[in-house]
């Protein structure tokens, strides 16, 4: 199987995902997160992802596209005769928004979640939709690619070395959130989450 990965995944279908695809993109970050052993902390919904993820126009519609925070890369077997249509294919999914390096003065590219379905790894899936992701981050004007990785994911550890990839062993990453005591790690408090908490030492900056 492993001298198929790189054939199979160069003749994979890769495409930026549109509003239709929004079942299958939650479908697979609920099997993201039970496969992290995060079921419970899942808030997502269709609704919640249509209104927050940005979308190209669709092949069907003139519209124009539709802004939001992060972009989704959908990753497709190459046995899919139309992989627009098939989306019970979807073999998994990178989704990415871009951040910025102030030392650098160059933007870059996180990536919240990289995900291949178990019956599709071994074909060379993941190195392609990180093969995307650093030429967009390449495209942008960027220098960076970055993303987390828990630290019992040895599996995952080793795979990204692999390929280039640093440890950031000098930082340590922090979160302020508004979960309220429910979601993930339950750690909001009873009266408000911490970033509203946080919030109450600003006092709103408009963007002009």
């Amino acid at each position: 199987m492993a001298s198929l990965g790189p054939s199979t995944a160069a003749s994979a279908t890769v495409r930026f995902a549109t509003e239709t695809d929004v079942p299958t993109i939650l479908a697979l970050i609920h099997e993201l997160a039970a496969y992290e052993k995060a079921s419970s902390s899942v808030l997502a919904t269709e609704s919640s992802l249509l209104n927050t993820l940005s979308f190209p126009p669709s092949s069907t519609s003139s519209s124009a596209p539709k802004p939001g925070f992060a972009r989704t890369l959908l990753i497709f077997p190459a046995t899919s005769a139309n992989a627009i249509e098939n989306e019970n294919e979807c073999a998994g999914l990178a989704l990415y928004f871009h951040n910025y390096s102030t030392w650098r003065a160059s933007p870059g590219i996180y990536l919240e979640d990289l995900f291949v379905r178990p019956k599709f790894r071994g074909r060379g899936y993941g190195k392609r939709l990180l093969g995307e992701l650093a030429l967009e981050t390449k495209r942008v004007g960027g220098e960076r690619l970055e993303w987390s990785v828990l630290k019992w994911n040895e599996p995952s550890l080793k795979f990204y070395e692999s390929l280039g990839a640093r440890r950031m062993e000098g930082w340590v990453g922090m979160r302020v959130d508004d979960l309220k005591g429910t979601g993930e790690g339950g750690q909001g408090g009873e009266e408000g989450g911490e970033l509203e908490k946080l919030g109450r030492w600003g006092k709103g900056v408009e963007w002009r």
